[in-house]
């Protein structure tokens, strides 16, 4: 965790404070995942598909800690009245000179009916762009935050396809399936480069026990399949094609899975994907 040092300090350690009895509080009623995405859809007029830049909001850094080498937590305020579905996303922004126009797609990875908003974004210094100028941030500081918007939501039991950071618009999903009990049944099949690579192991691990597949495509390492997400991964994990896949990575991870699926005689209509884009990297 970083806090930033200076008269900030005392009105951060008064919201982590607050944090830790809300972080993960729900709201009263919400029990089935089904009921709380209808609610939530029923409360807007359109649920916006595409990026958009409408009623930008600045808020807080609350809190920021490394979940891997180059992945970092961020923890920010939630702007009053703010709501969003499992699996959508934002434009962000930092309201610093020469950062204020720019603007990236970051995913949700809190739960609608936490207190705060958290996303997890990992940084590309070679590039020297939006995620690491992000990356700098400290409690304290500042982003804009604008409408959700996304198309990739839960629609039924199934298999989560991730490659890399595009496990995150499947994060809030997940937890918020495990926190309602409803995760049984559903699988995640998660690649990554190397093991120092997989974003949130640990809680994936407890979470989905059997039902989570991780395999590495430069590493061979015990504990993990070894090599891409291909047909006979596929072949040795999912017996069901009758059911629901998740695809969300990079565009040819997406692009590929997708032409995989629909040859192993998955049903397009069955296939949710969405490509991650890299925030400038």
């Amino acid at each position: 965790m970083q806090l930033r040092k200076g008269k900030a300090t005392y009105y951060v350690l008064l919201d982590l404070i607050n944090i830790v009895n809300k972080y993960t509080s729900e709201l009263a009623g919400f029990t089935n995942f089904n009921t709380v995405v209808k609610n939530m859809s029923d409360a807007t007029s359109k649920v916006l598909k595409n990026p958009s830049k409408k009623h930008p909001a600045r808020v807080r850094v609350l809190m920021t800690e490394f979940v891997t080498h180059d992945v970092k937590r961020f923890i920010v305020e939630k702007p009053k009245g703010y709501a969003f579905l499992p699996g959508q996303a934002t434009l962000l922004s930092i309201p610093k000179p020469k950062w204020e126009s720019e603007f990236r797609e970051f995913s949700f990875t809190s739960m609608n009916q936490d207190q705060v908003l958290e996303f997890t974004v990992k940084a590309y210094p070679d590039h020297n762009g939006f995620t690491k100028q992000i990356h700098t941030l400290e409690p304290g500081d500042e982003l804009t935050v604008h409408a959700p918007f996304g198309t990739i939501q839960y629609r039924g039991k199934g298999v989560f396809l991730a490659g890399g950071a595009g496990i995150t618009p499947f994060i809030a999903i997940l937890r918020h399936l495990n926190k309602t009990n409803q995760l049984k049944g559903n699988t995640l099949i998660f690649s990554n480069k190397e093991a120092k690579d997989v974003i949130l192991e640990k809680e994936f691990r407890q979470m989905l026990g059997e039902d989570l597949i991780l395999t590495l495509t430069r590493d061979d390492t015990k504990g993990y399949e070894h090599g891409r997400i291909n047909k006979e991964l596929l072949k040795r994990h999912v017996k069901d094609l009758n059911q629901k896949f998740y695809i969300c990575g990079p565009d040819p991870f997406v692009i590929n899975l997708k032409k995989t699926l629909e040859s192993m005689g998955v049903k397009e209509e069955d296939i949710v994907a969405e490509s991650f884009i890299v925030a400038d990297a």
